[in-house]
């Protein structure tokens, strides 16, 4: 019987762990998924299943070899903007990215916070966001700010999003907070909830809690759509949530926005049958 308990206690301390700021993380509150079908959106070898877009030049024309895959790894270079992009579109899943910084940036970015992101539920035309990117609903990747929401979208409610705030903007940023006020947004962004409130936008940035590694190491991020609910984890530690969020289904796209990136591993879990 001692044995028995031990062990369980065990399991439950695995599974339930307490960040020093004060927030408690649960994968197992992670919807399930199905193991045996999950889906690998990158082989380790080339760009197949994507498509590149670059501004100004348009898709399939990659000049400055922006986006390549060296060594099992995509390699963003930052050189200029734009994203690759599937040719399949996705709902209701979970999307795992293992990412790391590199060391190149450039302009006009080049003392900047290092600056990219994943773009999910992607629709409409190539480049009809700022000629760049499709409309979308961001999980941003950025030194101090990584896990942050953003709207990518056209002004409308088509592209939108709810999430619960702290009562008061923490710098400039409206902050997520489990069991705050909801606010809804179609534009502009959702911090992750311990964003450094003295943020600033320069290179290497670090916050007193980030939960994103030091540049030059990996990190896993995975965003769990479910219907019309996006949570995003970074390390394990669940950093956002949104629901309502318009639209539900769309094809994902990983930017260059001024900052070498490496990404190994990109990949789709479908959600389990409730």
């Amino acid at each position: 019987m001692k044995t028995t308990l031990l062990v369980t206690v065990a399991l439950i301390s695995s599974l339930i762990l307490v960040e020093s700021c004060g927030s408690v993380k649960s994968n197992s509150n992670q919807p399930k998924t199905s193991e045996s079908r999950s889906i690998s959106l990158f082989n380790g070898k080339d760009l197949a299943g994507w498509y590149t877009f670059i501004k100004d030049r348009g898709r399939d024309a990659d000049p400055k070899q922006v986006f390549t895959v060296q060594n099992g790894m995509i390699r963003v270079s930052g050189e200029e903007y734009g994203c690759i992009t599937t040719n399949e579109e996705y709902s209701n899943y979970k999307l795992t990215v293992e990412f790391k910084w590199g060391q190149k940036t450039f302009a006009p970015r080049i003392d900047n916070a290092r600056d990219n992101g994943i773009l999910l539920h992607s629709t409409g035309q190539d480049g009809g966001y700022s000629g760049t990117w499709m409309h979308s609903i961001e999980c941003q990747i950025i030194e101090g700010g990584t896990g942050d929401f953003l709207v990518v979208g056209n002004g409308s409610d088509k592209f939108a999003l709810t999430s619960n705030v702290a009562p008061k903007k923490q710098g400039r940023g409206n902050v997520f907070m489990p069991g705050g006020q909801p606010l809804t947004i179609n534009g502009g962004r959702i911090d992750w909830f311990a964003r450094d409130p003295n943020w600033k936008d320069v290179l290497g940035f670090r916050g007193e809690k980030d939960v994103e590694k030091e540049a030059g190491k990996w990190n896993k991020i995975e965003c769990v759509a479910e219907g019309d609910k996006i949570d995003i984890y970074l390390n394990g530690v669940l950093v956002n949530q949104a629901y309502r969020v318009k639209p539900t289904r769309g094809r994902i796209q990983i930017q260059s926005e001024g900052a070498e990136m490496f990404v190994r591993k990109v990949e789709i879990q479908p959600l389990a049958a409730h």
